[in-house]
């Protein structure tokens, strides 16, 4: 059969529409057939016995109809796959019973609209398929870094272009809070997750994600890298500070040294990427005691009490060091405790004297309301002496209390002692 110019049009578009998407010719061809076997039910209920024979270079396609020849009155001759003699004969004049005639039937058979539709199915095919591919293809390196260049800037998201002019974002819940995006810079991020939004695949990028500060340590330390040191945990406070555990399974490295580098020379880079990001590099260790000692750095703490039934530790330390344990804005307790893996509370340790001299909580049910005391009391506070231990910020952060109310406590303790 000469294909006739719908076909060959047909075909040869389509084909040089795959090709420009990357579709590989077994897939282009599956997609032709499948679209022509819709076509055939279409118009005869079964595509059981057609053969499809494509050749996309020539542009080429022949559909073949098979059919068993039975006598003229045989009760079968409306099945789909019969055909009689009389109707056999006009085809070849020497068809007998029993045999196969294999019919050619050409493209204009179905009519123009079916070809129309033919056309738009095979395109909308091939796109669902490219949003298939790209869809595994970003679904494959979750967690990886990736480099996009930025289009848009949104109130909501950024939007970047990737190496093959994919759309991808970094929603601002992702970005760090000093992050500054100007259209056409290179941003690097990790890949967050990639989601069906209808129909079409949604690539999330993150540079908030403690996966991200671990990659940048891949890339960054060689001994990463090659496994010789691990990261065993990594918790950030985005754009702010980071702590990050690591162990080496060869003594003679230092993992802590070869993630710092000369100098600095090596976490810089990561430091930078980050927007300052401040990142304490701290070895790992099976003693969870020198662990939290170790996340509590620079404080020096005095004693540890630990309660692994409710993941809590209490942690006593000099006055002086009390600051320095919880940080600025909270954040080294903060990051600490999820590095651990337990909630962290701190304590100041007062001396003999100051213990006898301390007076309980209940004493001034006068003047601080009763249910201020009872959430005291919830986090193990019952005398005036162990809530002044604590800083304001610090009693915010672990009861339920306004900042207020805790001034008001405060003042009312400390008149109590002058």
């Amino acid at each position: 059969m000469t294909p006739t110019m719908d076909t060959a049009t047909l075909i040869e578009s389509f084909a040089d529409f795959a090709k420009q998407k990357n579709i590989d010719r077994p897939t282009m061809i599956r997609i032709l057939e499948d679209v022509f076997r819709t076509m055939i039910k279409k118009k005869y209920v079964t595509d059981d016995n057609f053969d499809i024979i494509v050749n996309a270079d020539k542009g080429d396609l022949e559909i073949y109809r098979i059919r068993e020849i039975v006598e003229d009155d045989s009760e079968d001759i409306w099945d789909h796959d019969k055909i009689s003699l009389s109707e056999a004969r006009k085809i070849e004049p020497d068809f007998e019973v029993g045999e196969e005639v294999t019919e050619q039937i050409g493209i204009e058979h179905f009519g123009r609209r079916a070809v129309t539709t033919a056309r738009q199915t095979l395109i909308q095919k091939v796109k669902d398929l490219e949003k298939d591919v790209l869809y595994q293809k970003y679904k494959d390196i979750v967690g990886e870094i990736i480099t996009g260049e930025v289009y848009q800037v949104l109130s909501k998201e950024v939007l970047l272009i990737d190496g093959e002019g994919n759309e991808i974002a970094i929603p601002r819940s992702e970005q760090i809070p000093k992050d500054r995006y100007r259209k056409g810079e290179n941003v690097r991020a990790i890949v967050h997750k990639v989601e069906m939004v209808n129909g079409n695949p949604k690539i999330i990028l993150s540079r908030t994600s403690p996966v991200f500060l671990e990659r940048l340590f891949e890339q960054e330390v060689p001994e990463v890298y090659d496994g010789l040191i691990t990261i065993k945990k990594a918790v950030r406070e985005p754009g702010e500070r980071a702590k990050v555990a690591v162990e080496s399974y060869d003594d003679r490295i230092d993992p802590v040294g070869a993630c710092v580098g000369m100098k600095g020379s090596r976490i810089h880079a990561i430091v930078r990427e980050l927007q300052n990001e401040n990142i304490d590099v701290i070895n790992y260790t099976e003693n969870l005691e020198l662990f939290i000692q170790r996340a509590l750095s620079p404080a020096k703490i005095t004693s540890i009490k630990i309660d692994k039934e409710n993941g809590r530790v209490q942690v006593h330390l000099k006055p002086d060091q009390v600051s320095l344990a919880i940080g600025k804005g909270g954040l080294n307790i903060k990051l600490a405790s999820r590095l651990v893996g337990y909630e962290i509370d701190v304590f100041r340790e007062l001396d003999g004297q100051q213990q006898e001299e301390d007076v309980d909580l209940d004493e001034f049910s006068d003047e601080v309301e009763s249910w201020v005391i009872d959430e005291l009391k919830r986090i193990g506070l019952d005398s005036a002496k162990s809530v002044l231990a604590l800083s304001k910020e610090e009693l915010v952060r672990r009861t339920d209390l306004e900042e207020e109310t805790v001034e008001n406590v405060l003042a009312i303790l400390r008149k109590e002692f002058e």
